[in-house]
């Protein structure tokens, strides 16, 4: 039945979405995604690097999500780690997931993100 994932939608708060561009397309290097006009006029922006598809939708009563996150696998995690920490975004370590290393961190809006990569 179920085939695979399509995206992971994280909430935002609203007229984050420069912020969010800065961070997600010029810090992490996503490619902005075009939202279906209908959608687009809600706010909000969409990005995507490989299989990873991230949706970040406006909420008006906006709260970050500080345990549930997407975890983003990559290649190259210590240089993921050295850029964010050169653009000021805390990086935590953390190795408690036998067969990957990996991080957390926070967006510019405070969700938290996992990224990982294989040993």
């Amino acid at each position: 039945m179920i085939t695979g994932l399509d995206h992971v939608l994280l909430a935002a708060p609203p007229g984050s979405e420069d912020r969010l561009r800065a961070f997600y397309g010029g810090v992490l290097g996503m490619t902005e995604l075009p939202k279906p006009p209908g959608l687009a006029a809600r706010g909000g922006c969409w990005f995507g690097s490989g299989t990873c598809v991230l949706h970040l939708g406006i909420e008006r009563d906006f709260r970050p999500a500080r345990k549930a996150h997407p975890g983003i696998l990559v290649t190259g995690l210590d240089a993921l780690a050295a850029r964010l920490a050169a653009h000021g975004t805390a990086v935590v370590p953390d190795g408690e997931l036998p067969g990957y290393r990996r991080f957390h961190t926070e967006d510019p809006v405070g969700n938290r993100l996992e990224f990982l990569e294989p040993e």
